[in-house]
């Protein structure tokens, strides 16, 4: 009745272990009374486990299978696939081999399959942003942006950028953007580009009739061709698209336009703000006509930071600088 009440114990595998490792140091009394928790039978099964387990341990390899490629050669074909979408996985295999890297060219196939990269058929294809970052340096930017009085007169307002060097240039103000005001913009624009050193090839803008032919006649008279974007593609105009939208979170939203010469001193404001004290991140921090300053490196200059702020149209705009 006793035997009936208590539950078997249930042993572990390593009391297993140690009861069949312990097989041949029992008496044989002892080994008998044993049968009270387990039979002999399955004892020497134990036994024969442990020894199994030991040589299939001592028989298998330190490292099993083909070893993993190095992480300095995964990244460095990640890197040939990013910079030329062109190569598939076997111009890759022969770069490689090339640089005096020897690997298989599944090796490649997998490590691209890994990261989701598809073959190079599939990402054969150019992007705007990746167009326009390869052609920044001849490439500039025009847009309209209308704003409003507080007597409710519309404002245009027309501005150019460049890609490369994000400097913005607003060419001016009114209320009725003629075509002989549009074409003398032009004008202005492009003898401030020679003032100033600047090289252009193409213009992008948008396809709104206040831009005149006279206006494209001008630039093309200077070299400059003049590419309008397509029909719901913003993105062939982003940058000057995000400059607009920075003037408006930054000043417009936050200004109450008296008429057009407090617009267009608010903009010329701006302007100077954005060019010389605005960081960008396209230019690592930097404005686009002042370069990062040195880091500080001296740590009794960063215990004791003595920072100015300059305020422009009235706190609107903060700029701050270290106190001379």
């Amino acid at each position: 009745m006793l035997q009936r009440q208590i539950d078997k114990p249930q042993l572990t595998w390593p009391d297993r272990a140690l009861l069949a490792a312990l097989l041949h140091h029992f008496p044989r009394v002892q080994l008998r009374r044993l049968q009270l928790i387990v039979s002999p039978d399955t004892l020497l099964r134990w036994h024969r486990d442990l020894l199994r387990r030991r040589h299939a341990k001592a028989s298998r390899p330190k490292s099993p299978g083909r070893p993993r490629t190095m992480r300095s050669v995964r990244v460095l074909v990640l890197r040939l696939a990013s910079e030329n979408r062109n190569w598939g996985y076997r111009r890759i295999h022969g770069e490689l081999a090339a640089l005096g890297i020897n690997v298989a060219a599944s090796t490649v196939w997998n490590i691209l399959k890994d990261h989701g990269i598809d073959p190079a058929p599939e990402r054969d294809h150019t992007t705007w942003a990746a167009f326009l970052r390869s052609q920044a340096h001849a490439i500039l930017a025009a847009d309209f942006f209308e704003t409003k009085t507080l007597t409710g007169t519309t404002l245009y307002v027309l501005t150019v950028i460049e890609h490369a060097t994000r400097r913005a240039r607003i060419l001016g103000a009114t209320t009725h953007p003629t075509a002989a005001w549009v074409t003398q913009l032009a004008r202005n624009m492009v003898m401030d580009l020679q003032d100033t050193s600047g090289r252009a090839k193409f213009l992008i803008r948008d396809r709104d009739v206040r831009y005149p032919a006279a206006f494209d006649a001008v630039l093309h008279a200077e070299g400059i061709g003049v590419v309008q974007s397509g029909v719901r593609m913003p993105r062939m105009n982003a940058i000057m698209e995000r400059w607009v939208r920075s003037c408006r979170t930054e000043l417009l939203d936050r200004t109450l336009v008296w008429n057009q010469a407090h617009l267009l001193h608010a903009l010329r404001e701006y302007e100077q703000f954005y060019n010389q004290h605005r960081p960008h991140r396209a230019l690592a921090s930097a404005a686009p006509l002042r370069s990062l300053p040195e880091p500080i490196s001296e740590p009794d200059r960063l215990t004791h930071l003595e920072v100015r702020r300059r305020d422009r149209l009235g706190g609107i705009l903060h700029e701050y600088q270290h106190a001379a």
